[in-house]
């Protein structure tokens, strides 16, 4: 490690989070950052939906319409987020799943989707962060030595539907297409996902199969703001559970997937770092995700993150400090492209002394570019729109025309 991070406080940190299986935010071994069990169950009772409730895209009373104009395409311009030339602040949050690995599976619920980004929206939320894959292989497949295998028509369907209903809301969506859940022992296809991340090979025919086509088939909905090509990382690498797989390899999928991207659309790309120290060019470990260090692996000019998206619990407090009330550049981001904190619980009050609002607002202050709670549906003990929505109310008030630069 670096001067700030001894082998020995890396160590005690890992144990630290190993043991802590019940606040949020302490255990990366649970199915999200958010250190609880929701995601497990969710997955073992996804099938248990109540049929009364669930639509699938087949009788989904939309017509299929996501395409946009390019009026409200976000871009990146120097540390600013912008559309149509005005600043866009994301007032945001995670609503990572409604039922685990929703879309290609029987559990997709339009009515879910459908009330939830009309609650966001009424709410003056103008993003969130939605798991495209949460593990296994439900939509996307890959055959046993790792290389690309099919998307299934149900993926794309339920996918069409859900930038349909995003259009219609006006909610941007930051679509994270794999999780370090992929990877875990307890996956029915870790081996499947770990022979492809470790693999050039495998990875350019995930990335030409899959990563591309979904560049490609939403690049004219302006509602897909950016694709976060892995949620936290830093357990594939640092966690025998996900294989402790070399940042060599990790970042290799990041860079030729950025390519890619950036190739055939004009989507933004990030990473959904779990701590910093992996995502700083000055301090702790280097950033896993900087320019020269994906070039390096794919050779490619294009492989590159518009933005950063770091996350933050507040266990990491002893450690890399409170991000809310300093600038990214003092949080020891790279503060040259912008910088949002990708996850935070959203109910930490009793550990931070801050509720959701105080946060927001000094985020915005202190030149971050947004933030995301975790999460709007409560799928976790990480808090709900009951802890979010005084603070997306308290941000309307005070920056509405950078959260709604359209009107």
């Amino acid at each position: 490690m670096k001067s700030i991070m001894s082998r020995i406080a890396a160590l005690a940190l890992c144990a630290l989070m190993a043991a802590s299986a019940v606040s949020c935010g302490n255990d990366e071994g649970d199915s999200s950052s958010a250190g609880s069990t929701a995601a497990n169950s969710a997955a073992e009772n996804s099938t248990a939906a109540d049929s009364t409730a669930t639509e699938t895209v087949s009788n989904a009373p939309i017509d299929i319409d996501y395409v946009t104009d390019g009026t409200a395409k976000v871009t990146v311009d120097g540390n600013k987020f912008k559309v149509s030339d005005k600043d866009l602040w994301i007032n945001g949050v995670n609503t990572p799943w409604d039922k685990w690995n929703d879309f290609g599976s029987d559990a997709f619920n339009y009515a879910f989707w459908e009330g939830h980004f009309a609650e966001l929206e009424d709410a003056g939320i103008n993003a969130t962060r939605i798991w495209i894959n949460c593990n296994d292989m439900i939509g996307v497949k890959l055959d046993d030595s790792g290389k690309f295998s099919e998307v299934t028509d149900k993926h794309w369907q339920d996918l069409d539907v859900l930038f349909t209903i995003a259009k219609k809301h006006h909610i941007y969506i930051m679509a994270t297409l794999l999780s370090f859940d992929h990877f875990k022992d307890s996956n029915n296809a870790y081996e499947n996902w770990r022979s492809m991340i470790t693999s050039s090979d495998n990875i350019d025919s995930f990335v030409e199969g899959y990563v591309i086509p979904f560049a490609e088939r939403y690049d004219d909905c302006d509602y897909l703001w950016s694709i976060d090509l892995m949620n936290e990382p830093d357990w594939v690498f640092e966690n025998a559970e996900s294989g402790q797989i070399p940042w060599e390899n990790i970042s290799d999928y990041f860079a030729r997937a950025a390519a890619g991207i950036h190739e055939h659309s004009d989507i933004l790309v990030t990473v959904g770092f779990g701590i910093v120290k992996y995502n700083s060019d000055t301090d702790y470990e280097g950033n896993k995700g900087s320019d020269e260090f994906l070039q390096s692996l794919s050779g490619n000019e294009n492989s590159y993150l518009d933005f950063w998206s770091t996350h933050y619990y507040y266990w990491q407090q002893p450690w890399f400090g409170y991000p809310f009330n300093v600038t990214p550049a003092e949080f020891k981001l790279d503060d040259s492209r912008p910088c949002v904190i990708g996850e935070v619980a959203a109910n930490d009050v009793s550990e931070s002394g801050e509720t959701s609002g105080v946060k927001y607002e000094n985020a915005y202050n202190n030149g971050w570019n947004g933030v995301m709670a975790w999460t709007s549906n409560g799928v976790d003990g990480c808090g709900s729109m009951v802890d979010i929505l005084p603070a997306a109310k308290k941000m309307t008030e005070i920056a509405d025309e950078e959260i709604h630069p359209l009107g």
